[in-house]
């Protein structure tokens, strides 16, 4: 009884672990929105000068939008890793009992959504950031 009851926390808490390194993905792909698409953004939409009142007061943008690469790199890599870990947790069995089952597809269904708006942060983030200034 006591070993079976191992089994089932070890899943969730490897599902858990797979939850948290969602939030890591998130974490990084902001970074994609802080660096480069809030200021191409404000300067499209013809706010230069929120931009500059922006930079203002916080002025490390700036050194955001210097390390843009490796920050985009980053970010990919934790996409990358956290996409791999969401497969990973894919191939184990929710558990039987129906509670902890119920918790195993509500932490699944969580990382999911955190991985999809990852993404998409991303990729508003490299649109901004590389291709719209390529175009022009």
């Amino acid at each position: 009884m006591f070993e079976r009851n191992m089994k089932k926390n070890e899943l969730i808490n490897g599902i858990v672990k797979t939850r948290n390194m969602t939030y890591l993905t998130l974490f990084s792909s902001g970074g994609t929105i802080v660096c480069c698409a809030i200021p191409a953004a404000l300067v499209a939409l013809g706010a230069g000068a929120t931009l500059s009142t922006f930079i203002h007061y916080f002025p490390q943008i700036v050194v955001f939008s210097v390390y843009k690469v490796q920050i985009f790199v980053g970010a990919f890599v934790m996409l990358t890793i956290g996409w791999g870990a969401f497969i990973r947790s894919k191939k184990f069995a929710c558990p039987a009992d129906v509670q902890l089952a119920k918790t195993c597809q509500k932490l699944r269904q969580h990382s999911w959504v955190v991985l999809i708006i990852s993404s998409l942060t991303y990729c508003l983030g490299l649109l901004f950031a590389f291709i719209l200034p390529a175009i022009n």
